[in-house]
């Protein structure tokens, strides 16, 4: 979807003063906000941002003081992942004579 802001030009040339890229800041800005209230996922800001990976995400958040919504089901899930990966792995490693 294709947005439009009507903003006043001394305004905009003093953003851009630094050499920023307005569009791009202006999408950031709507991620950050839409996180920071819970109307976006982490995925939603990924992909709104262009990001690869979660991680990127993680990075940007920190990078702009939002803290991660992650919860105790969260952490109960990541623990169980680990501990299959670890079985799968110890599993699949085969002894040197």
């Amino acid at each position: 979807m294709l947005i439009t802001l009507e903003v006043p030009e001394d305004i905009v040339r003093q953003l851009q003063a630094g050499g920023r890229d307005l569009s791009r800041t202006a999408v950031e800005s709507l991620a950050l906000e839409g996180y920071r209230e819970g109307t976006l996922s982490e995925s939603q800001v990924r992909r709104m941002l262009g990001f690869a990976t979660r991680y990127e995400v993680h990075g940007f958040l920190k990078q702009h003081d939002v803290p991660l919504r992650y919860s105790e089901q969260d952490l109960e899930q990541d623990i169980d992942n680990a501990l299959r990966f670890a079985e799968q792995w110890s599993s699949s490693q085969t002894p040197r004579p």
